[in-house]
């Protein structure tokens, strides 16, 4: 697991880091990579929910991924775009009445983007099992 602002993330939200100039990746991955790396943090942050995540400084993401993408006239309102983008795709939302506040929908990110994960190894899958274990053998006691 990976850490973010004291909360854990899935290994499988971290890709390795891409080649800087290439035009491969995707906007989501790159908001990861930021979030990930500390020097970013008073740029974007992990705040609020699993998944939630503040833009602090919209221009200053927007000139980062226009360098990422080779992109010189990049700007939020593009790059806000191309957010909305990954509405419909539930990759993502905007977090109503929070400006410059998005979630990412992580389980959605796997199935889109890591089809063939084995979801039965996942800690999280895993963990959920027990619970529904515990609860089934609970149920027992008092039948």
């Amino acid at each position: 697991m990976s850490l973010g602002c004291c909360i854990a993330f899935p290994d499988w939200a971290y890709k390795p880091e891409s080649s800087p100039g290439s035009r491969q990746i995707q906007l989501w991955h790159f908001i990861l990579e930021l979030l990930q790396k500390e020097e970013y943090h008073g740029v974007i942050a992990w705040q609020g929910d699993y998944g939630e995540f503040v833009i602090k400084d919209p221009d200053e993401v927007a000139r980062l991924w226009g360098n990422r993408k080779c992109k010189p006239h990049m700007n939020y309102d593009k790059l806000s775009r191309a957010l909305r983008y990954y509405y419909n795709k539930r990759i993502l939302h905007k977090t109503k009445g929070k400006r410059f506040t998005y979630k990412f929908n992580f389980s959605k990110v796997v199935l889109v983007n890591y089809p063939l994960l084995d979801m039965a190894s996942s800690p999280f899958l895993i963990n959920l099992n027990v619970l529904f274990e515990y609860k089934k053998t609970e149920n027992m006691f008092y039948q």
